[in-house]
């Protein structure tokens, strides 16, 4: 007989196997995950750890008609591989392929779109109102990891859940993990609860002990209750989720499928909101994520044999490790110099600087609303913070950015990680549009450096400003390659750089469109066209002076972007031209108005025109068209 993996295409096939054959399904579901993400890379540990409370929701419940919300996506390949996606598989995260994340145009088994931590309560809890509210027949669950519960936005949900009273049931994978360790108080409350099993055993000790005494009323249930109350504080230290209106279940151990099954089962016909909490080893099932959890969390192509990276053509150091080591530098030489990171210390290369200065970097979970904020009360004393956080993770705390930071001129430093186009995480994580609504911030400073090298020096400059916030603003990955010379050099605020002269058209590029603009000058060379290209690492303020230079001497100019058109550097140069009343064409060439999905960078930078080639392409045409315009009107 083959695998019973190979025998599922939707949720429907599970609910045919027996308790042992579906254990058997986990074990060959695991298999099949190391072989596939091994090849295409991704995140890995958590999907694995999650497999038993995988199998159990999809043989328990009825997706689609029953709605399973996930937080994060982390945790759902498995969901993926049962819900008729199986043979799909092999093109997971690939330009074309699926998406990393559950994805609601992808499968009407994904019934929230996310990527982005602590929302699955919140979603899940409009799905169950939904319901009662259109007298529908559904049960509604939301499968939270414990690290997605350090988000104010989790918190924010469960006390609405317990609240309103509805049925939903909130399944918390608590593996003391997010993709750094979890960190706060409410990840220890969290172990705490381990010695739940001891209190639900004595509570129901006390009410087997009341239903002895029928005749004693009601003294003995108030005695019974005065009971109950006193061993839930001696045992659990105060039960969370039940004060809150929750039924709790647990801890569970989440890789023993029957427990897991059968407390789901008790949970899918209690009425009212309901906590299952499962215990879960993060790669669980195989040795080297079950060692190294931090490395195989989201991974690139690896052998399956023994975990470890295959080998890829040698490139420099990326963006974020040049970052990283520039901040411990800049630290050394100013000890008021703190960073700032929510639950992104490895991804932000910060875990090194968290073993130097381990005093002075504050991983504070998966809150990047509060990392904003208390990056401000550092500021308040004199601290000068740098936080460093994603731009699509950023986007969640833009409140912060605007009214705690930049409305009280606190020196904040912002290190925008993952500008502009992700790559394989897709659109969740693509940061198509940081330059647009930071830049829209009165007295933030925008800057965004050409390479390497530039990223260095930008940091100290962001670092040198008083009196208001700074962002710097840098890709994913490695960089063109520039030389990393010793030092810092302070760039004047504002300026910007010309890297190549030219009289038919002026090319301003910003950040990683830089490299970009001096290929398509290079092949419009070629073609007897010269372009002025122009290194504007600042986007506000912008060089007046260089921009309305080139304006006059080209008579045409094209912008070039990694970010969104709408309000971004383009729109920046436009406003400065009209406001000079200088009326010269300007060419706009940024992200297009939609989300982009999934691929490399060069797949993506190929598919909407905006690798070097295309660009050249697109400029030399523009041009031909203007001369054919001018010779018709002539």
């Amino acid at each position: 007989m083959g695998r019973y993996l190979d025998m599922i295409d939707s949720p429907a096939d599970l609910k045919k196997l027996s308790r042992e054959q579906l254990k058997d399904l986990a074990e060959e579901t695991r298999r099949e995950l190391i072989q596939v993400v091994s090849k295409t890379g991704g995140h890995l540990g958590a999907s694995l750890g999650a497999m038993e409370i995988t199998v159990a929701l999809h043989a328990l419940y009825d997706s689609p008609h029953d709605k399973i919300v996930w937080d994060v996506g982390h945790q759902a390949y498995g969901h993926k591989m049962f819900t008729g996606r199986r043979k799909m598989f092999s093109g997971l995260r690939q330009h074309g392929g699926l998406s990393g994340f559950p994805k609601r145009d992808e499968s009407p088994h994904d019934q929230f779109g996310v990527a982005h931590a602590s929302t699955a309560i919140s979603a899940a809890l409009g799905m169950a109102v939904a319901r009662d509210r259109a007298a529908e027949d559904y049960r509604v669950v939301a499968v939270v990891g414990d690290g997605g519960l350090t988000g104010g936005m989790a918190f924010e949900a469960l006390n609405h859940a317990g609240d309103i009273s509805t049925d939903i049931t909130i399944v918390i994978n608590d593996n003391k993990m997010s993709i750094s360790p979890n960190v706060g108080a409410f990840g220890k409350y969290l172990s705490r609860l381990v010695m739940t099993p001891t209190y639900r055993r004595l509570e129901q000790e006390v009410w087997d002990l009341l239903g002895k005494f029928p005749t004693l009323g009601g003294k003995a249930q108030d005695a019974a209750h005065r009971l109950k109350e006193s061993v839930k504080v001696l045992v659990t230290h105060g039960v969370f989720f039940e004060e809150l209106g929750f039924k709790y279940f647990g801890p569970i151990d989440g890789h023993d499928l029957d427990e897991v099954m059968d407390t789901l089962a008790i949970a899918r016909i209690t009425k009212g909101p309901v906590i299952v909490h499962c215990l879960t080893e993060k790669g669980k099932g195989y040795s080297p994520a079950e060692k190294d959890f931090l490395k195989l969390h989201g991974v690139g192509k690896f052998d399956p044999a023994t975990g470890k990276n295959r080998p890829s053509a040698p490139t420099g150091p990326t963006y974020t490790k040049v970052f990283a080591e520039s901040l411990r530098e800049l630290a050394r030489e100013n000890d008021r110099v703190v960073a700032v990171t929510a639950a992104m210390l490895e991804g932000t290369g910060l875990a090194a600087f968290k073993k130097e200065f381990p005093e002075r970097c504050f991983d504070v979970g998966i809150a990047e609303q509060h990392a904003v904020c208390f990056a401000a009360g550092l500021a308040t004393q004199g601290f000068r913070p740098v936080a460093a956080i994603y731009s699509s993770f950023l986007q969640r705390a833009y409140d912060q950015v605007v009214h705690d930071v930049a409305l009280q001129k606190l020196p904040v430093v912002f290190a925008v990680d993952r500008g502009g186009l992700a790559g394989a995480d897709g659109a969740t994580h693509h940061g198509w549009g940081d330059l647009s609504w930071m830049r829209a911030v009165p007295g933030m400073v925008c800057m965004a450096p050409k390479d390497e090298a530039e990223l260095r020096d930008l940091l100290a400059t962001a670092l040198s400003i008083e009196g208001g916030p700074s962002m710097v603003r840098y890709p994913r990955g490695a960089g063109p390659g520039a030389t990393l010379k010793s030092g810092f050099h302070v760039v004047p605020v504002g300026s910007w750089e010309v890297l190549r002269e030219g009289h038919d058209v002026g090319l301003l590029a910003c950040g990683a469109m830089v490299a970009v603009a001096l290929e398509a000058a290079e092949a419009l060379h070629r073609e007897g066209i010269g372009a002025r290209v122009v290194n504007a690492r600042f986007i506000k303020p912008m060089d007046e002076a260089v921009l309305l230079e080139t304006a006059r001497q080209t008579g045409r100019l094209v912008t070039l972007e990694d970010n969104a058109l709408a309000g971004g550097f383009g729109a920046g140069v436009l406003e400065v031209l009209a406001d000079r009343g200088l009326e010269v064409p300007v060419r706009r060439l940024g992200l297009p108005d939609r989300f982009i999905n999934h691929g490399t960078r060069e797949e993506l930078f190929e598919e909407i025109g905006l690798d070097a080639p295309t660009v050249a392409v697109t400029v030399g045409a523009w041009l031909r068209y203007a001369q054919t315009e001018a010779g018709q009107g002539a």
